[in-house]
C-alpha cells in the first residue's frame, strides 16, 4: 500500500482525523491476528494502513497504547440492555449479545491478546474494562429487575453470573474448538447456556 505523502505535521486547533484512527486501528487488528502480539510493529501496522511512522505515533506513543486503543475500539460495551419483561427474556439477550460481540472484530482481537494480558498488566486492565465489565453492569442490572419483579431472591454477588457467562463463551469459543468439536454459533452456544444459567438462579427454564 502506498505511503501518504501529504504534510502530516500537526495544525494548531486541527480537528483529530477519526477516519485515519480507523484505518490504524484496522490494521492493527489485522497485524495482531496474523503475528499475534510479539510479531507486531508499529512499522508494519504504519505500513499496512498506508501512513507515516510519525503519523502513528501521534496518536498513540508506544506499540502497547495502540493495542490499547484498538481493544478500547473493537470490544463492544453491551451498555445497560433492554428490560424484556422478563428474567429469561432479559438473559437471553445478555448471551445473544455477548456470543455477537465474539463473533466479531472484538472476539478476535480477544483471542489474540488473552494470552499476552496474562502477564501485561495494562492489557490485562483493558480486556476486563471492555469485555468483562460490561457483562458485569448487566448481569447486574438484569439480577436487579428480576428481583424487584420477585421473580428471584437477592443475589449476594452477581458478578458470578457475569463470570459464568463470560468464561463460558470464551472456553466454548477460544479453547475447546478443534476438528472433532466445531466451535459452536452463537445462537447453540444460547441454547447450550441458557437453560444451565436459568436453574444456577433458582429459575425452571421453559
Amino acid at each position: 500500500m502506498t505511503e501518504h505523502t501529504e504534510n502530516d505535521s500537526p495544525v494548531r486547533g486541527r480537528r483529530r482525523d477519526v477516519g485515519r484512527d480507523r484505518v490504524l486501528l484496522e490494521a492493527t487488528l489485522e497485524v495482531l491476528y496474523e503475528k499475534g502480539y510479539g510479531g507486531l510493529t508499529t512499522a508494519e501496522v504504519a505500513k499496512r494502513a498506508g501512513v507515516s511512522t510519525a503519523t502513528l505515533y501521534r496518536r498513540w506513543s508506544s506499540k502497547q497504547d495502540l493495542v490499547i486503543g484498538t481493544a478500547t475500539q473493537w470490544a463492544r460495551d453491551l451498555g445497560p440492555g433492554e428490560d424484556t419483561g422478563t428474567l429469561d427474556g432479559d438473559l437471553t439477550a445478555l448471551l445473544r449479545d455477548k456470543a455477537r460481540t465474539l463473533d466479531g472484530p472484538g472476539g478476535r482481537l480477544l483471542h489474540v491478546l488473552i494470552g499476552e494480558a496474562a502477564h501485561n498488566p495494562a492489557l490485562a486492565r483493558v480486556l476486563d474494562d471492555a469485555v468483562v465489565q460490561p457483562v458485569r453492569d448487566r448481569a447486574a442490572a438484569l439480577v436487579a429487575r428480576a428481583v424487584e419483579r420477585g421473580d428471584i431472591p437477592p443475589l449476594e454477588d452477581t458478578h458470578v453470573l457475569a463470570d459464568l457467562v463470560v468464561g463460558a463463551m470464551v472456553s466454548r469459543v477460544f479453547l475447546t474448538p478443534g476438528p472433532s468439536s466445531p466451535s459452536p454459533t452463537g445462537e447453540a452456544m444460547v441454547r447450550e447456556l441458557r437453560p444451565f444459567l436459568l436453574r444456577a438462579l433458582g429459575v425452571r427454564p421453559a
